[in-house]
């Protein structure tokens, strides 16, 4: 199955689910696009209050997650992409994440 410029144009994002394993979208036209959590590590890395924390971005273009800082595209999902993010850079974040991880109170 091919999809034109205009229907990954047209494709805009109404409601997010994440769970354990999965990223699941559904697009204003009906569809519903489900992908591997493992293809952004950051969601897999993410808490479940993390995950079901986000905002559609350019009227539904995208998806963010602010406590995270991930993007994804309805673009990328329809292509079948997966986050491009280098693994130095995803260390980074994993290390700034733990090094501004609060510890519990005694």
């Amino acid at each position: 199955m091919t999809i034109s410029a205009n229907e990954l144009e047209a494709a805009r994002a109404r409601h997010i689910e994440v769970t354990e394993d999965t990223l699941s979208v559904d697009l204003q036209d009906g569809r519903t696009i489900a992908v591997p959590l493992a293809w952004y590590p950051r969601l897999t890395h993410g808490t479940s209050k993390e995950r079901k924390h986000w905002r559609l971005i350019g009227q539904g273009e995208g998806i963010h997650w602010p406590d995270l800082d991930e993007d994804v595209s309805v673009v990328s999902l329809l292509a079948g992409r997966a986050s491009r993010e280098s693994q130095q850079s995803f260390q980074r974040w994993l290390d700034h994440r733990a090094k501004h991880r609060k510890k519990p109170r005694s």
